[in-house]
């Protein structure tokens, strides 16, 4: 028993440093095209997919965008007016706002506990100050607002299916084949399995897809937030404050940051099961998508992540491929200072690079394919400059495009 108490320790306190950072916040969204193949199956794929694990989950109820046609200027590095339109008009930006401060629709009434959470404060400090009203409780919400509710993101994803071998089967084969392996259970003559099995064969040969990516960030200015604590924001049900939300939901923006396109590159499907094929479209979708979030981090460096260092002898981190590491990758450390008022501070105390044949294949079904690094768990660093390193100092990626 002591033995196990023993592992079990050893476990929790290796995992206590990747849970306890500041971590930006991500609404991902689709945009569904009904008018083109494997539609259904790119959705179902889609919703599959979880938000990147270096991210707040910030997701609200509706995550797809249905559209019967191709998304007009999707090429364009631009704001996208068809996408804006239905930000803007289903009130995106309010209802992030909303869902920081857990409010009741019915009500009105909100709490400070989720900001609490993602923000790492001492729950009894902080509603002690914010009571008092005191400057340092005032400092600590300025904090969270540029630290947490700043930094929520949304991701719009606009996925085509690419047909590139032009005699692979369509979008009307595969569903034969879902439909024929359902049958199977049922007795169907297995003669017709063969016949379907070598036509999803041939599907998995063509089977790629082209995503772009827009990003948005909500627009948390200081004077927004003035108006929101002092005017809407209602610790009890408050029928007056819940009004002036309701009326203020136009004054809540979305900030264009701006795009990538993936490459469309064809995935390996090695490791999937032939009578799987929406493991096949998830595991494209899910590649493009992650790379999509690292090109889009690459471009923009307010949409960066950071991660924190699980070891220092040798430098470790929970980051792999698919967060962009690679032989060329080089991450800034970053010592968290907390101020006397109770924000937060980040200092650059050194660079370290990761060491190319110790760089973890973290990416959707690398196990299963067999990926050299695969079953690594971990990516190793080596310092490039900097002063000793502690367990738990974040690194972020320096790499540009």
């Amino acid at each position: 028993m002591l033995f196990v108490l023993l592992l079990t320790n050893i476990a929790l306190f290796a995992q206590e440093p990747e849970s306890n950072y500041r971590r930006s916040s991500i609404y991902s969204l689709l945009v569904n095209h009904t008018d083109q193949q494997f539609a259904n199956e790119i959705k179902t794929a889609f919703l599959q997919i979880p938000v990147p694990d270096k991210f707040n989950d910030h997701n609200l109820s509706v995550k797809v965008l249905n559209m019967d046609q191709k998304l007009s200027g999707a090429s364009s590095e631009k704001e996208n007016p068809a996408i804006t339109e239905f930000l803007q008009k289903n009130q995106i930006a309010s209802r992030l706002v909303g869902r920081w401060f857990n409010r009741d629709f019915f009500t009105g009434q909100c709490n400070m506990e989720l900001v609490k959470e993602r923000g790492l404060y001492n729950a009894t400090e902080f509603d002690k100050q914010l009571a008092t009203r005191s400057a340092r409780g005032m400092a600590m919400l300025q904090d969270a607002g540029e630290d947490l509710i700043g930094n929520t993101f949304v991701l719009v994803n606009d996925i085509r299916y690419v047909d590139k071998n032009k005699g692979a089967k369509t979008g009307a084969s595969i569903l034969k084949i879902l439909g024929s392996v359902a049958s199977i259970a049922t007795g169907t003559n297995l003669s017709d399995l063969t016949d379907n099995l070598g036509d999803m064969v041939e599907t998995i040969k063509g089977f790629k897809v082209k995503i772009n990516t827009f990003l948005y960030k909500l627009d948390w200015s200081d004077d927004q937030a003035a108006l929101f604590y002092q005017e809407q924001y209602a610790a009890q049900p408050d029928d007056t404050k819940k009004a002036n939300f309701e009326r203020a939901r136009g004054s809540y923006k979305l900030k264009y940051v701006g795009k990538v396109e993936s490459s469309g590159g064809t995935t390996s499907f090695l490791g999937i099961n032939e009578d799987e094929p929406i493991v096949m479209v998830r595991k494209a979708c899910q590649r493009a998508i992650d790379d999509n979030v690292v090109d889009l981090q690459h471009n923009y460096e307010e949409f960066r992540t950071k991660s924190p260092l699980v070891t220092v002898d040798p430098i470790t981190a929970y980051i792999g491929m698919k967060d962009g590491v690679n032989a060329k990758s080089k991450y800034e450390v970053l010592e968290v200072i907390e101020m006397e008022n109770g924000t937060h501070k980040y200092n650059r105390v050194g660079v370290i690079e990761p060491i190319p044949n110790l760089i973890w294949d973290n990416r959707f079904m690398a196990v299963e394919e067999g990926a050299q690094g695969a079953t690594l768990g971990f990516t190793t660093f080596r310092k490039v400059s900097g002063k000793d390193f502690a367990k738990g100092m974040l690194i972020r990626d320096m790499t540009t495009k």
